[in-house]
Order: C-alpha cells, then sequence, then structure tokens
C-alpha cells in the first residue's frame, strides 16, 4: 500500500484549526478540521470520516492546500465556455452598431439583435445566438434608446458654432455700459389643446392600459421663456401666435429681468421672432438659434415636462379649461425654480 501525498511543512494542526474558527465559508473550515487530524498523526481515514467525503476527495484537499495554501480549498467560480468573440469582434460588433446600418447595404434601417447575429456570421462566420449578442451590447455600453428626432437639412457646422455662445454673449456685453449684468433667457411656444397627448404609465405586464383621448379641435398657446441661471421664467397663455401675442411677451420678459441687467434671449426664426415690426425692449437683445435646431433650445424640453406631468391625459371643457390648466402648469413650474434650473441649464451655453 503506497503512503498518502505529504501535507506542506509550513502549517500545522493547530494553524489550520485557528483558520477553520476565523473563516466564513463553512465548506473551507470542515476541510480545514479534516486536514488537521492528519496534522495531528491521525490516518486519511479519520480525516475522510470528519469531512463526510471519500478518501479520494481528502487527496484532492492535499493537493490544493499544497499548491495553494488554506485558500484552495475555497470553491471558485466555474471558468464556463470561452466566448466566441474576441476583443478584435467586440471592436468591430461596436463599431457597426454606432455607425447604424447603410439600408441598401444591410437591408434593414435599424439593428436588431438577430441582424447583428448574421452580420457577425457573414462577416467573421462566428454562429452565435441573440442572447450572446444581447450580453455583449450590454458589456459594451450599450441599451436600446429612443432616437431624437434630427431635421434631415440640418447643418452640424452651425450648431457647433452657435455653441461658441460665451464668447457671442461677450461681444454683447462689451456693447452695453459697463458693469451691466448680462441675463440669458430662452424663449419658446407651445400649441395645448384639446386633441392632447397620451403618455407612458406604469400598468401590468400584459396589460395595455387606457387614457382619455378627445378629438375636437380647440386649442390655445403658451408662450414661455426662462433664465435657467436664475431658476426664473415669465410666460403668457394667448390665443394667437403672432407678431402682436409675441410683442406682448416681450414685455412680460422686461418685467422679470432684474434691474440694470441686460437679457440675451434665444429664440428660433419664427416669422414673429425676425420681423422688423416686433417692439423689442430697451433691456432685451434678440439671438437667433441655426436653422431646424429647436434640440438646442431647452425650453422644448420644459414643454416636454409640464406635457408629461400636468397637461397630458387630459379631457378639456373649452377654451377657458385649456387656458385655466395651462396657467396652473406654468405657475407650478415658476414655484419650482430648482426645476428650471436643471432643466434648462446647458453647460456650453453658460460658461461667461
Amino acid at each position: 500500500m503506497t503512503s498518502g501525498i505529504p501535507l506542506r511543512d509550513d502549517f500545522d494542526g493547530l494553524a489550520l484549526r485557528a483558520l477553520a474558527k476565523g473563516t466564513k465559508d463553512a465548506a473551507q473550515a470542515r476541510r480545514l478540521l479534516a486536514l488537521a487530524e492528519i496534522y495531528d498523526g491521525h490516518s486519511r481515514s479519520d480525516a475522510a470520516r470528519i469531512g463526510g467525503v471519500t478518501l479520494q476527495i481528502v487527496r484532492d484537499w492535499v493537493i490544493r492546500v499544497n499548491a495553494r495554501g488554506p485558500s484552495g480549498l475555497i470553491n471558485g467560480k466555474a471558468p464556463g465556455n470561452q466566448g466566441k468573440l474576441s476583443d478584435v469582434h467586440r471592436q468591430a460588433l461596436a463599431k457597426i452598431v454606432e455607425s447604424g446600418p447603410i439600408p441598401a447595404v444591410h437591408g434593414v434601417v435599424r439593428w436588431r439583435r438577430k441582424d447583428l447575429v448574421q452580420w457577425l456570421f457573414q462577416e467573421y462566420r462566428i454562429s452565435v445566438d441573440e442572447t450572446t449578442i444581447g450580453r455583449e451590447l450590454k458589456a459594451l455600453g450599450f441599451a436600446k434608446l429612443s432616437a431624437r428626432p434630427r431635421h434631415y437639412a440640418q447643418n452640424e457646422g452651425d450648431l457647433e458654432s452657435f455653441k461658441k455662445l460665451p464668447a457671442t454673449l461677450a461681444a454683447i456685453k462689451g456693447r452695453l455700459p459697463k458693469n451691466v449684468e448680462i441675463e440669458l433667457w430662452w424663449a419658446d411656444e407651445a400649441r395645448i389643446g384639446q386633441k392632447n397627448k397620451i403618455t407612458r404609465r406604469w400598468a401590468r405586464k400584459g396589460t395595455r392600459p387606457l387614457a382619455p383621448h378627445d378629438q375636437r379641435t380647440m386649442w390655445t398657446y403658451i408662450f414661455g421663456a426662462i433664465c435657467p441661471k436664475k431658476g426664473k421664467g415669465a410666460g403668457l397663455v394667448l390665443p394667437y401666435c403672432d407678431t402682436s401675442a409675441m410683442n406682448q411677451h416681450l414685455l412680460e420678459i422686461s418685467q422679470a429681468v432684474d434691474d440694470g441687467a441686460h437679457a440675451v434671449l434665444i429664440v428660433d426664426q419664427a416669422g414673429w421672432h425676425v420681423t422688423p415690426k416686433l417692439d423689442v425692449p430697451d433691456n432685451i437683445t434678440l439671438l437667433f438659434l441655426p436653422p431646424r435646431s429647436p434640440e438646442l433650445n431647452p425650453v422644448e424640453n420644459v414643454w416636454q415636462f409640464l406635457r408629461d406631468n400636468w397637461l397630458s391625459n387630459r379631457i378639456f371643457k373649452d377654451y377657458e379649461d385649456i387656458v385655466a390648466h395651462c396657467c396652473d402648469a406654468w405657475n407650478k413650474l415658476l414655484a419650482q425654480p430648482w426645476k428650471i434650473m436643471s432643466i434648462g441649464m446647458r453647460d456650453w451655453a453658460h460658461r461667461f
């Protein structure tokens, strides 16, 4: 009969029992106590009895302790199958997802997991399932998000030039009397009516929640302007969207500007914004957004916030009811200056 594999000599039974007492791993503690019996001169059969295992498993424990010490008796996570995708494949996958499919080449207008499975096989002859693709995309930092609309004729250069706004504001300030503070304001208009928006809502899986929806066509307009840095705003609810209404809104904004300050009011290039018939107050300078770039204006996000929280999913009885709810929603926003700051602040615009 051959003798058992000897245990390493830098431990003893007392040391292993002390380690077993301090560990929080029950399996490791049981194995340490079993091997402590061998250090104390008892047989391998006694160690197997204490460990509740066979002699072969005791032999495996001895090999593990000799190779890695007591930590070798802790069960590790199984390595599993090696992934089919290398770093080169993952980089190619990330690149093709970010660039998006070319309909004439790939035959789709958006990537689905099944499309990416097919693309990987065609490019690299690697066969994976959709679950693997989803896991790889998540590990690469991708998620399925709603796309933000962008006008097809938008000029990227115009947007980047406009984002150099602090220099423009500095030039405007240079034309004003000394020590005049610049307030940056943004303005826009939104139509609110009986054909109202339906928002997402919580509901049980497998159901489709219902919401009231009106088909009548009465509406009004909210003229809204915000100064994100100071968390203030100025708004009017008016029946028409024209030059006369804009003149009234400019007067409202002018009264909201701090004494001794000058407002730079950023608006889009709608006809009632650029007409020479506007009566622009002395404490306001108009600055126009580039064409086809509403996403630069944070008031667009204000409209989304008002609709999602206070104006959608409603049936308006008549015009007066629409006006009342619009006024209530705008006044609620003004009562939360921190919300105006949160929605409206843009780092690239407020570096002056």
